[in-house]
C-alpha cells in the first residue's frame, strides 16, 4: 500500500506541481510514489532516455518509494476504456490511499485527458464487477493539482520546510530546464517562477510556501 501517490502526465510534472508535498509526506512517514503516464518522447528537449535517468535522480532526493512509467505516447494520450483500465490495475495493485492527478485546466492536452482518466480509473479500481483482476480497491481522498493554469484552491499544504528539497528534484531534469527556453514551463527560470507561486499560496496560510490542491467534494476535517 502507497499513503500518497502523484499521477504525472510527463517525467518532472509531479515534481513541479507536487515535489514539496512528496517530500513532506515522506518525512513524516508516509509511503509516496509516482506514476508517470509518458517517457517524454515528444517534448522538444530531452531524449526519453535522459528524461529517465532525471527521473530516477529525482525520485531518490525525493525518497520515493515507487516509480514507475506506464508508457503511454506523449503528446497522444487519450482518454479511452483501455487507458482507465491501464491505471485501474495500477491501482489496484498499489493501493494508494491519497491519489492526486491534473487539474484539468490546463494548456497541454495530456494534462487534460490525465485529469479525466485519473477518476474514471478510481472509480473501475473500487468496482466489484469491472473487468479487471483482483480485489476492488477505492483510494480515501482524490485531489488535483496545479499544472499550467489557475484554479481555486480547496486545501493548501504547507511546504515551507522542503522548498529546497523540491527545487533539488526540479533541478535533476537539466534536459528541461537549462538552455535555450522551449516554452513557459519548460525554462530555466522555472526556479523562480514556480517558488513565486508556491509563495504566493503560502501567503493564504502564513507559511513561507506552499501547495495548493483541488477537491470537487468536501474532504473530512478533524478539528480536535
Amino acid at each position: 500500500m502507497i499513503d500518497f501517490l502523484v499521477v504525472s502526465p510527463h517525467p518532472d510534472d509531479a515534481e513541479l506541481g507536487m515535489g514539496g508535498c512528496l517530500a513532506k509526506a515522506k518525512a513524516e512517514g508516509y509511503s509516496t510514489g509516482i506514476i508517470d503516464l509518458t517517457r517524454g518522447e515528444a517534448a522538444t528537449k530531452g531524449s526519453p532516455e535522459e528524461r529517465a535517468k532525471e527521473a530516477e535522480a529525482a525520485a531518490k532526493i525525493l525518497g520515493l518509494d515507487v516509480r514507475r512509467n506506464l508508457a503511454w505516447p506523449d503528446s497522444r494520450i487519450m482518454d479511452s476504456e483501455d487507458r482507465r483500465l491501464h491505471l485501474a490495475r495500477v491501482l489496484r495493485e498499489l493501493q494508494p490511499r491519497v491519489v492526486v492527478a491534473p487539474h484539468h485546466n490546463d494548456r497541454h492536452p495530456d494534462h487534460v485527458a490525465a485529469a479525466h482518466i485519473v477518476p474514471a480509473a478510481v472509480h473501475l479500481a473500487g468496482l466489484k464487477n469491472s473487468p479487471l483482476s483482483g480485489e476492488p480497491f477505492k483510494p480515501q481522498n482524490l485531489f488535483f493539482y496545479m499544472g499550467n493554469g489557475p484554479y481555486e484552491a480547496t486545501l493548501i499544504v504547507d511546504t515551507s520546510d522542503y522548498i529546497e528539497t523540491w527545487e533539488a528534484a526540479v533541478r535533476c531534469y537539466d534536459s528541461q530546464f537549462t538552455g535555450e527556453a522551449a516554452s513557459e514551463t519548460v525554462t530555466p527560470d522555472v526556479y523562480r517562477r514556480r517558488r513565486g507561486r508556491a509563495a504566493y499560496w503560502g501567503t493564504f496560510i502564513g507559511a513561507a510556501y506552499g501547495e495548493p490542491l483541488w477537491t470537487p467534494r468536501p474532504v473530512k476535517y478533524e478539528l480536535f
